[in-house]
């Protein structure tokens, strides 16, 4: 089978595929032939830079979700030809992830998909909206009557929230840097705000705040909350990872909460939820650019300069 194997810090020129033998299904793994799956930022983090950490299983297939068919299981509740995806929890770091043509993967991490959604759009959905569904619902508590501000709007995981907030009968907000990305947003019947500068317009206020740009943004978004409104912090597409110097007692307003997202604890229950959800209010996953598995360098590629919404690799 064809694999993209890295050893060390990698270049996207340098971006191959390798010729593998197919592993096989164990007792508590699964080998699932692979369908498609989405890109992320943390493989990109994993390509250029984490890679040289002590706990990435070296050498490693990258990617930490997918979309597949089960080829071959010894473990009850999953037979061949059952349509499943995987996330998170090692998989790409710890274990082979997705960036291959078949993989073996945890039962703990499998979960059955029922949708009507075709295979590239399913490839978008794992870990994007199970991101996106936690931090709504899980972190924000989100209810149809909220007012919902998504910072960091036009990044795959910004248009799956608003998709999932519009749905949901919110009234949705959405931030970008860049004027010529306003139009994602307002296409999408959500209200567009111009932020290049990281901070909100002077007497905007919102309830709920998915804060996808982290910590360089975090106190701005703070001060922009109604009494007992609730920031959620999810993302760093800002490049800070850490808040210095930050004063919780002063900087989180009275009667106002801060939480974050972490997504590593999928469950099929959840999994449900989202596909149901995504079938009863027929959302579209937004896909920004789809490659097929022999073009993985150029995928990588896009991936570094940039693309509107989710890239997708399908086979």
């Amino acid at each position: 089978m064809k694999a993209v194997v890295l050893r060390d810090i990698t270049n996207s020129d340098d971006i191959a595929l390798e010729e593998l033998e197919i592993p096989k299904a164990s007792r508590g793994w699964v080998l699932v032939k692979i369908l498609g799956f989405g890109m992320n930022h943390s493989e990109l983090i994993l390509r250029v830079d984490e890679i040289r950490a002590p706990y990435i299983q070296k050498p490693i297939v990258p990617g930490i979700e997918c979309i597949g068919l089960i080829e071959e299981s010894l473990e009850e509740g999953f037979s061949k030809g059952d349509l499943v995806c995987c996330l998170m929890g090692g998989l790409g770091r710890s274990f082979n992830g997705s960036y291959e043509e078949y993989a073996v993967l945890p039962v703990n991490r499998l979960f059955h998909i029922n949708s009507g959604l075709d295979i590239e759009h399913l490839a978008a959905v794992p870990e994007t909206f199970f991101t996106a569904w936690g931090s709504l619902f899980e972190c924000l508590n989100l209810k149809p009557s909220d007012i919902l501000l998504v910072r960091g709007a036009t990044s795959a995981l910004g248009y799956a929230s608003m998709q999932i907030g519009k749905a949901l009968g919110c009234e949705v907000y959405g931030t970008t840097h860049k004027r010529e990305k306003l139009h994602l947003i307002t296409d999408l019947g959500c209200q567009a705000i111009l932020d290049p500068d990281g901070r909100l317009p002077k007497g905007f206020y919102a309830n709920r705040i998915l804060e996808l740009i982290g910590p360089k943004t975090i106190r701005d978004s703070l001060s922009h909350l109604y009494h007992g409104g609730i920031v959620c912090n999810t993302g760093v597409l800002g490049g800070e990872y850490f808040l210095n110097q930050f004063d919780p007692i002063k900087e989180i307003p009275n009667g106002c909460y801060l939480t974050g997202f972490f997504s590593n604890y999928p469950t099929q229950e959840v999994m449900d939820q989202i596909f149901s959800f995504i079938d009863e209010h027929c959302i579209v996953p937004f896909i920004g650019a789809s490659f097929r598995f022999n073009d993985i360098r150029q995928a990588v590629k896009a991936q570094e300069k940039g693309v509107n919404g989710k890239i997708v690799v399908v086979m």
